[in-house]
Parts: structure tokens; sequence; C-alpha cells
């Protein structure tokens, strides 16, 4: 069968770098179209990379494929839908506002940015956490018109976050949520990105609008979708966090403090966790791991170190997990997600594989 074709919008920053080696010998998609902005356009896309002094901008550990190398980058404005079956867009959120929806009214775009995750009709999709919530893209496409559609994937911090309340959320139920990030610098990309003068030795007690969208959105994450799939009713889950940045190259590390609906034991906290294998449909999609979280037990682990590349990146790793005397019913634990593969491009081409096992992605 033939790989659909796609379009990467974004392709020379450090987001589109990671699009472009998670996509390498991919089962199902093939990346036939670079696009990128005016001053790149024309050039072959190893050319497009090339700084001021020379050198190859190129940024993530996987090597650039030669394939990719030598195609042609176009201006982000020429890029036709009717030469694509999917986009993907690894561009910044006020150029997302105006280039998405162009494409979209033909293709299916899955998005990095953070432009239309708050819109009433747009899901944001964890594919083991609520793959269910994919058929609002049809409500999507009849209010606006469209043949395709958008969808974001989650700020990088909320991700591995989601995942771990998933089956507390199932099993225990969940009342509040208290959540400190200490998160990785390439989070923040590379232009402007965090000067190294200001991190090294230190910690940044601020990311500018992080902690708003952490709490949005883990809501509508573990909303409910109404049964005509027409809308989504957000968790009634309290959500308070504080987002830090700390001199860690890749890997959101993330203490987590939560109020379970009933009362239970750290065993049962824990089995709860190992246990759960997600929506059914995310089982089995070519990016997915063996399992979404992986619990550990030595009370010195998670550290991003050792543990952001668990299962390729793809899986959230829990440890401390322990009894909250504060909180009601409360428990404690940390995390470790990769933030620029499952928080980021691998986990945008996981919601395209989950939206072609539905049928959905025409």
């Amino acid at each position: 069968m033939a790989k659909l074709r796609a379009v990467l919008i974004g392709a020379t920053g450090l987001a589109g770098q990671q699009f472009i080696a998670a996509l390498k010998e991919h089962p199902s998609i093939e990346l036939t179209g670079l696009a990128a902005s005016p001053r790149s356009a024309g050039k072959a896309y190893a050319e497009a990379l090339k700084a001021s002094n020379g050198m190859t901008a190129w940024f993530v550990p996987e090597a650039l494929p030669e394939s990719i190398a030598k195609m042609k980058v176009v201006s982000g404005e020429e890029v036709q839908a009717k030469d694509y079956d999917l986009a993907f867009s690894a561009v910044e959120s006020d150029v997302a506002k105006d280039m998405e929806p162009r494409l979209a009214r033909d293709i299916p775009v899955f998005s990095a940015a953070s432009a239309f995750r708050y819109e009433a009709d747009v899901p944001l999709l964890i594919p083991p956490v609520n793959a269910d919530h994919s058929r609002l893209v049809r409500e999507q496409q009849k209010r606006r018109g469209w043949k395709g559609y958008i969808i974001p994937i989650p700020n990088c911090t909320t991700t591995g976050m989601a995942i771990t309340l998933a089956p507390l959320a199932e099993r225990f139920g969940i009342k509040s949520v208290l959540m400190t990030s200490m998160q990785a610098m390439s989070g923040a990309g590379r232009s402007p990105g965090v000067i190294g003068l200001d991190i090294l030795d230190n910690v940044i007690p601020f990311i500018p609008k992080e902690e708003e969208k952490v709490q949005v959105e883990t809501k509508k994450i573990l909303g409910t979708l109404d049964a005509a799939g027409a809308a989504i009713t957000s968790h009634d889950v309290r959500v308070s966090c504080t987002c830090t940045r700390v001199a860690v190259m890749e890997g959101h590390t993330e203490s987590v403090f939560v109020s379970l609906a009933r009362k239970a034991s750290v065993q049962e906290v824990m089995q709860a966790m190992r246990e759960w294998r997600g929506a059914e449909v995310s089982h089995n999609l070519p990016s997915a791991p063996p399992r979404w979280i992986e619990v550990l037990e030595d009370p010195f682990r998670p550290q991003p170190r050792l543990d952001r590349d668990t299962h390729a990146g793809m899986a959230t790793t829990v440890g401390r997990v322990r009894e909250d005397s504060v909180l009601e019913n409360g428990f404690k634990y940390l995390l470790v997600s990769h933030n620029t593969k499952m928080g980021a491009a691998k986990g945008a081409i996981l919601v395209a594989e989950l939206m072609s096992a539905q049928g959905l992605l025409g």
C-alpha cells in the first residue's frame, strides 16, 4: 500500500527537525514536502540549515536522512493542500493561526502549536488517554465547512502528567492535582531559546503562559465527549502548578500531588499505573510503546538522563509513589516524560496514526 504523503511546515526549526527524525522509515507516512520561511525557499534542505558561520544547524541526535538533505524547501505560503494527504505543523502559534486553517480546508493538519488547542470543536488528543475525543473532528468539519481538520497536541508538560492521571481517574477518581515541573531547556527551542548564562547554575522559576496551559489542557484531555460527538465537557479536577526551567537538555521532570476521590494504598496506585493499557485502539499504532507508563521502585528514579528515552521516548516513567498526609486521599510521585518525543513530534505522529486507525484521516 502506498504511503501517505505528508508536508512538514516549519521544517528547519528544532521542532521541525524532530519531525524529520521521527518520520524516518515510518511504515505508512512519507515526507514528500518541506516548507519553511521565505529565506529558506528554493534551497536544498541541508543548505537551508546553514548558519551564517557555515555550520549546519541540525540539532537532533539522529542523522539527517540523505534524501531529506537533498529535498527542496518551499515557502509555507506556497504549499498546496492538493499535493498532500496530511500536514504536520511545527511553526509558532502566530504563524499557525493563518497557515493551518488554509491547509485544513482540504487535508488534516497535526500541529505542535498551541493556536487552536482551546477551541471548542478541536480535540486535544493523547491516544491512550482520550482516543474517543477524535470524533469531534467531524463536528469541526461541519462547523467550519472543511474537508480536513486541525488537531494540535497538548503542551509537552501536560502530556506526561495527563498520562499518569488517566489510570488514577479511571480507577479511583481524582479531585485535585498540584504539580511543580522542572522542564528541560529543549522545550524552549533554540531561537531564541534559553540563554546559556541564564540557565547554567540556576533554576528559572517562571515560563510564560505555561502554567495556564497545563491547568486548562489537563481538564480538557480528561474530559468527556458527549454522545453526539459535538462537545467536550472538561473534567472537574482542580489543577494548580508551578512550571520552572532547569539545566537539563531533554526530558521534563514533574513532582505531582493528587487527591483521589476514594481511599487507596500505595500498592493500589502503583498497580493502577502499571496495569493501565489505555484505549484499545492505541495499542498497535506504529509509534506506540509496549507500555505507556513504567513505574520504578528505586527511590532515586526517575531521572531525565536515565529515563527520558524509555521505549524510544514514548513512555512516561514514574517513581517515588508515596502517600501524602496533607491532601485528602493524597498521593505524590515524580515522573519523567520526553518533551521533544512523546511531548512533541512523535506525539503528533502518534495522533496521525490514531486517526488513520480509526478511519478518520480522510
